[in-house]
């Protein structure tokens, strides 16, 4: 028996490893065209692609020791979308950097939950993980996601192109962040 691993919890949720049950809000907010409108516009179309997402970001766990991680409603476990940590790789040729990401199903969007989660992820990426900095990008057009990168307290850094896209380039070193903080 798998025992679901728990990272931490905020106010209203519950931060935890993806498990294979969350196939089916993963499929609803990656199939969701909305969703993806600024993510390259390509949504996924089958349930089997909603599979290897999650096989992909296990295999991340395992292999990189960090991955994204499910955003669960604290007293029904549903799963509303994802927040966390990747190793990035792919989106700057020049640098292998942590990456800050979210992503949430369209029903619980505006309701201050990338905010609360990013916020708790930055705090337990530096108290809990070592981090030493801490990157995020946003689609220079997506306010609502440049806008939370900017209330966490990422500091803009420049722009780059990924794919056609232009993408605002954000980040926050320890230092910066612990004079934003009182340790506790």
């Amino acid at each position: 028996m798998h025992k679901m691993k728990i990272h931490f919890q905020t106010e209203r949720f519950v931060i935890r490893d993806i498990e294979d049950y969350d196939l089916d809000g993963m499929f609803e907010m990656d199939s969701n065209p909305n969703v993806h409108k600024f993510l390259g516009n390509k949504p996924i179309t089958k349930p089997e692609e909603a599979e290897e997402i999650i096989k992909n970001i296990k295999w991340q766990y395992e292999k990189v020791g960090i991955g994204r991680w499910a955003i669960a409603d604290k007293n029904s476990d549903e799963f509303i979308g994802w927040t966390g940590f990747k190793r990035e790789e792919k989106l700057r040729p020049d640098r292998v950097y942590i990456d800050l990401g979210y992503r949430l199903r369209e029903k619980y969007w505006g309701q201050g939950i990338a905010t609360e989660t990013a916020l708790a992820c930055l705090d337990y990426g530096f108290k809990n993980l070592n981090f030493q900095e801490i990157y995020a990008c946003a689609d220079i057009d997506h306010n609502a996601s440049n806008k939370i990168l900017k209330k966490i307290g990422l500091k803009y850094i420049e722009d780059f192109e990924f794919e056609g896209d232009k993408l605002h380039w954000y980040g926050i070193k320890l230092t910066e962040w612990k004079t934003k903080q009182i340790i506790k």
